[in-house]
Formats: structure tokens, sequence, C-alpha cells
């Protein structure tokens, strides 16, 4: 079959991706930047890649006419705490343009496991967008989750987050709400067992796992399998505000992400529904387990994505960072320097596993600092850290970092940063064919502010740099 993947840059879009390959489908990628599909180039062989902002306005004939079916993965939820509601419809009625000209017999929508009593705003946003697509052209399948638990997502991260980092935790209200969380592979078998399954056309589904859980009882089970002591104290008079801020700081997740987090956290899903299980003799994986074949994955290197990776978790939310790969040259302040690799292989490896639990090589305790004061002031901090600790994709996030490009085969390595500074920063590393490391620094600033930024952190970049640089060109021998 020929299968239209939206949403494939996100956490369960990259996890999808190559399931469907492996069962013999074509898959066409719609991304918004063919550049920032974090995938790696063997796999980029085999998918053919259209670039669509489902936000834009509709431009038709850009997709192939023989698509047999359609994953619908776009979500807003990261984007805005005020109108993501807004731009989810728009992305859904977008969505339908697209494909009304096609012959698309079915389209697949994951989304919230719901409550008929009550609705968080995230809940009621992914409820109006699956009437928006009932009105396609086109036999809707509609998925209703729990939150989703493995390697990358963000229930599973912000769990990880606050359970590995605080032994004790003054917890909101929120935390004695009821859920059913369910195994990323769970999620893939249901996604792609309903593919071209005329039972499932025009019919909704819950699928959770087997345990209906608080939030509490999930830390709980999390640190005992991970052998933490935790203790939880409740507390009524933390407001969702407070929640949200908590969560921020805490965790590695953005202010709007935890804004509409806590929003869907105080509404209980539960649900009892097994038709779609039965159908597909689906056996479901408890949450212990699913937490012990994340951490599998994790030991092995093997997570495949990462929701930290997506572009929703970054500054430039809404910019085309592929303008960015071009480092300007005029109007820059620049720290530029260079050094002699002892063996420029080994040197190349530093350079690809920066970052993360590696850190940069050189006054770490100073980039934490700064990381710190990032957070403090809205940005998104060093807890994204990176997905694998020596694999980069162009379009990774790492920690306050986004790669713009990442060449290994070409020794260049650009990032571009996503911290919070009045302007536009690039950090790059390169090596030449006679082996020197070339570390570059550039700063476009934004105004006075800006250079007084700069020359403000001069002494700093002056032995960071310098340091790192050292670092990266000595041996290790």
């Amino acid at each position: 079959m020929k299968i239209l993947l939206t949403g494939a840059n996100g956490y369960i879009g990259m996890r999808l991706l190559p399931l469907l390959l492996e069962q013999g489908h074509q898959v066409i990628c719609a991304v918004r930047s063919a550049d920032r599909l974090s995938v790696d180039p063997e796999v980029r062989k085999e998918i053919e890649i259209v670039e669509i902002d489902f936000l834009k306005e509709v431009q038709h004939n850009i997709l192939p006419k023989d698509i047999d079916a359609a994953y619908y993965l776009i979500h807003s939820m990261t984007t805005s705490t005020k109108d993501f509601d807004e731009k989810e419809a728009q992305a859904a009625k977008n969505f339908n343009a697209y494909l009304e000209t096609l012959n698309v017999k079915q389209v697949i929508f994951l989304t919230g496991m719901t409550n008929d009593n009550e609705s968080s705003k995230h809940l009621s946003s992914r409820e109006e967008v699956g009437k928006i697509l009932q009105e396609g052209n086109f036999h809707l399948t509609r998925l209703q989750a729990g939150i989703v638990v493995g390697s990358g997502s963000s229930s599973f991260e912000i769990i990880r987050d606050l359970c590995e980092k605080l032994p004790f935790m003054i917890t909101p209200r929120w935390v004695d709400t009821k859920t059913q969380p369910i195994a990323i592979r769970n999620v893939l078998q249901y996604l792609s067992g309903v593919l071209g399954n005329e039972k499932c056309y025009d019919e909704v589904f819950d699928i959770g796992g087997p345990e209906v859980l608080t939030y509490k009882k999930m830390m709980l089970q999390y640190s005992k399998i991970r052998g933490l002591r935790l203790h939880i104290f409740g507390v009524p008079f933390m407001t969702p505000r407070l929640s949200s801020y908590w969560l921020y700081f805490v965790t590695s997740t953005s202010y709007k992400l935890a804004v509409n987090l806590v929003d869907s956290m105080t509404v209980e899903v539960t649900s009892k529904d097994k038709r779609l299980q039965n159908m597909l003799g689906i056996k479901p994986i408890s949450y212990e387990k699913a937490i012990e074949m994340a951490f599998d994955k994790i030991e092995q290197n093997q997570v495949i994505s990462s929701w930290k990776d997506s572009k929703s978790s970054g500054r430039y939310k809404q910019k085309d960072l592929n303008k960015y790969v071009q480092v300007p040259m005029h109007g820059c302040l620049k720290d530029s320097q260079q050094q002699k690799a002892d063996d420029p292989d080994e040197s190349l490896e530093k350079i690809w596993s920066i970052g993360g639990k590696n850190g940069w090589y050189y006054a770490d305790t100073l980039w934490k600092f700064r990381g710190f004061l990032d957070k403090l002031f809205g940005g998104v901090g060093l807890r994204r850290g990176r997905t694998h600790f020596n694999k980069i994709n162009t379009g990774d996030s790492l920690d306050f970092w986004r790669v713009l490009l990442a060449d290994k085969e070409n020794k260049r390595l650009l990032l571009f940063a996503e911290m919070r500074v009045p302007g536009e920063a690039w950090l790059e590393f390169c090596i030449d064919d006679e082996g020197i490391v070339h570390q570059t620094a550039t700063f476009r600033p934004k105004g006075l502010a800006g250079r007084a930024y700069w020359y403000s952190m001069l002494p700093f970049h002056f032995f960071i740099f310098k340091g790192m640089l050292n670092e990266i060109a000595k041996s290790s021998d």
C-alpha cells in the first residue's frame, strides 16, 4: 500500500515509519521541512518526502494521486497556550482539502482518550479535530489512546525526570487522577493493525493498557523499578499555574506543553473498550513491563525518536530553520579557534558525541548554570539532552541547540542556539583534510542588548571555548 504519513517527524511518526517500511509499504512523509526529517540516510532513500505546512494555504497537486491510506498524527499542543485549538482545527480542514481530490480509502487518526462527563481544552480540541476529519472524503478510523509509555515519549520522559531528580515531591491534586497508560509497542500494533482493515472503517476505538493507575501510582512504580526512594506528599492548594511552573522547572518540558499537560492531567480518562484488542488479538503490556522495555531501548542506545527532537520543543516553533544553515558573514561577532587534532577520527567522534550526558568537555558547571539561567527566563535549558549518545541527525535537539547540519562524511556539525539570547547564535565544528579542528561561534546581535550580551560573555568564551577545543583535539591515550 502507498501510505501518507503526516507528523512524520513527531515521536509516534518516527516509531511508525520503520514499521511501515518493514511491512513493505510505500511511505510518503509529509513534513514542513525535508531537511529536518531526522532519519538515517538509508531510511531516507526508501521514502518519498513532501513538504507541506498544514497551517498554510492549501497547494493542490503536490501529493501523489494513488495514495491508499493516511495517518493523521498532527497536533499543535505545544505551539501556544491560547490558540492551539484554532490551529488544530485549521490543520484538519486543510488536510481534508489536500485529500478531497485523491482516492484515499482510509485515514487513521490517533488522539487522546476522552471522558464523557468532563474534558480539558486539549482533549476538546482533539475531539473537534475528529469531527472535522469525519467530514473528509474517506473512511476515518479513530484510535483514542491513554498516555503513551515508551523511551522518548513525553509522558515517560516527564515521569523519568521527576522520579530521577526528586527523592520527595510536594504534588498537586492531579497526581490522584486516574489514567490508563499504554505501551508504545501496543500503540504501534494498533496503528498498523487497523490499516486497510475494513471492519475498522468509520469506527472509534479506545486503546489503553491493562491497568488503571493514578499518576502518583505510576511514579511510585517507576521508582520501584529503578530502585529509587520516593516520597510523595499531596497538597490541595497548588493551582494549575503553579503545577505548570513546577513541571517546567523540574522536567525538560516547555512551559506551553506543561500548561496543556496539567490541563489534561486533571481529567480522568479510562475505558473498558476491548473491541479492537480482541479483533486484532493484541496482548496488552503492563505499565511496569513498558517501563522495563523503555530502559532496554535506552541502555542499548536504540531510541529511535524523542518528543524533545520535535521543532515544538524549541524556541523557533514557527520559523523555517533551513534559512539559518547559511551562517551570515556580515554584522556578526565571532569567536574562531583552531587546533591540530592528535587523532582526527577520535576528535570527530567527540564532536558527534558532544552534549547530553557527555557534557561539553570543559567547564560543564558553567554550561549547566547557563542552562539554568535559560530555563529561568523561559528557555529550553539543558534538560532536553540528546536522543543518541553518539549519533546526530539534522533536525535533532542537542541540549539548548538545534542541529542544522550533521555531515559526518565531510566532518562538519552546525548547531543553532534555541536558548534565549538577544540575537541569533551558531556553533560550528569541522575538521579539514590536514586534521585541524575548526571551532567557530557566531553571534548576530539584536540591538545594543545583543552587543552588550556578547561582550559581557567574552571573558567566559575565551577559556570555555578554548578549553572545549583542547579536549576535542587531544587524544584520550
